[in-house]
């Protein structure tokens, strides 16, 4: 059964996850990554894909999940980054 810490944190999870979704929206309808800092979204990746190994080590369903999701969305950025920088 889930707790009520779990709960507190998947609602966390969702919020900072979703937080950064409608960047990844917005960057893929204007088809320009331009304002996106390269070395920012390297560095968020990486800081995401050793939260979401942390998550399965510790057996964490709010960090696997948010970290997950995040990730999904920082390689988007990235392939977006590259994708469009020689549309201008």
């Amino acid at each position: 059964m889930i707790n009520s810490i779990e709960i507190l944190g998947l609602v966390a999870a969702t919020l900072t996850t979703a937080a950064f979704l409608p960047q990844v929206y917005k960057t893929w309808k204007t088809k320009s990554a331009d304002s996106l800092s390269l070395s920012m979204l390297l560095i968020f990746v990486s800081g995401v894909l050793c939260w979401l190994v942390y998550g399965f080590l510790i057996d964490s369903l709010p960090i696997i999940l948010a970290n997950f999701v995040s990730a999904i969305s920082g390689f988007a950025l990235l392939h977006f980054k590259y994708r469009y920088k020689n549309k201008n």
